[in-house]
């Protein structure tokens, strides 16, 4: 009988795993299935929210399309960190995500994967992303550090901050400095100002995510901003929206960036314009859409950058 995926997944990616694990032994499959969905293959937008400003990088620091081996690796490492991060995430929240309706069919806390396994599982996903970093230069290699603290920090912050958010954002946007100085080996103002903008906008997705659980981690002890921000939620996510607006004009300005790149900016204001339609009545369903509209907005600021650098 086929475990309950947990409630957060992608159909049209569980499909997916489905048809490719169908190679494996029988022995091997449902494992090879499990440890799969501890890193979160199963949802691939967790990867594409880290994926977006790590090219918004690489494409400002090299002025045009970057050059092929850095994208190739800050592109793989995207993925390794992101699994990483995801399995050390379930280990921290091995006794909280069976009191949580969306994440209590998850390995870990539906006892498909043992917390030691998901150590393992996330120390190897270290270890491959550091020889990735190993084929850069050494101050990106310097940099890698503070981004593998930062992964294995955020999970157990919710325990002890009312802005796990933040630290999300710090993790998911370390990537931003370091492709900057595996390009230029030095990380400029426009760069930290893009780090900035980014954890601005991890604020605002995760918040419309932690929405979706804000009940439940009230009855479970575990802190967000969702909580934090109660009823006020929508008018600091409007201003948080905002500032990220203003952010990002700053980084244009700073970058030097033509039209596309400000239609981009305009195509994200309607963009979180739908979004706050979409979370007007705290819905969890419509949470997590707002939360996997993010793409959109990821999608349409890289289009915007590689655009205004096309044309210059």
């Amino acid at each position: 009988m086929q475990p309950a995926r947990p409630a957060d997944s992608s159909t049209r990616a569980a499909r997916v795993l489905d048809v490719l694990l169908q190679k494996l032994p029988e022995q091997y499959r449902q494992k090879a299935h499990d440890i799969l969905v501890l890193t979160r293959m199963d949802r691939p937008i967790g990867a594409l929210l880290l994926l977006w400003p790590t090219w918004w990088a690489l494409w400002l620091a090299a002025g045009d399309f970057p050059p092929w081996k850095p994208l190739i690796i800050f592109t793989l490492g995207v993925f390794a960190m992101r699994a990483a991060g995801c399995a050390i995430n379930d280990y921290a929240d091995r006794n909280l995500d069976p009191q949580v309706a969306r994440t209590a069919g998850r390995p870990i806390a539906a006892g498909r994967i043992t917390p030691r396994e998901a150590l393992i599982v996330f120390a190897a996903l270290l270890v491959f992303a550091f020889l990735l970093v190993l084929l850069t230069n050494a101050l990106t290699i310097k940099l890698s550090f503070i981004g593998a603290a930062l992964a294995a920090l955020y999970p157990f912050t919710k325990r002890y901050t009312d802005f796990p958010q933040v630290v999300l954002g710090a993790a998911f946007g370390w990537a931003i400095p370091m492709a900057f100085a595996a390009v230029l080996n030095t990380v400029p103002p426009v760069g930290w100002l893009l780090f900035i903008a980014n954890i601005l906008w991890s604020v605002i997705y995760d918040t419309e995510y932690a929405m979706v659980d804000r009940d439940d981690d009230i009855n479970a002890g575990a802190r967000s901003t969702a909580i934090l921000f109660g009823d006020a939620d929508l008018p600091i996510i409007g201003v948080l929206m905002g500032t990220l607006v203003i952010a990002l004009v700053m980084i244009g300005n700073r970058a030097h960036l033509g039209w596309p790149y400000w239609v981009a900016i305009a195509t994200v204001a309607g963009l979180f314009g739908w979004q706050q339609w979409l979370i007007r009545n705290r819905e969890r369903e419509a949470c997590l859409a707002a939360f996997r509209h993010n793409n959109w907005v990821g999608l349409a600021l890289w289009i915007g950058i590689v655009l205004a650098l096309a044309i210059r």
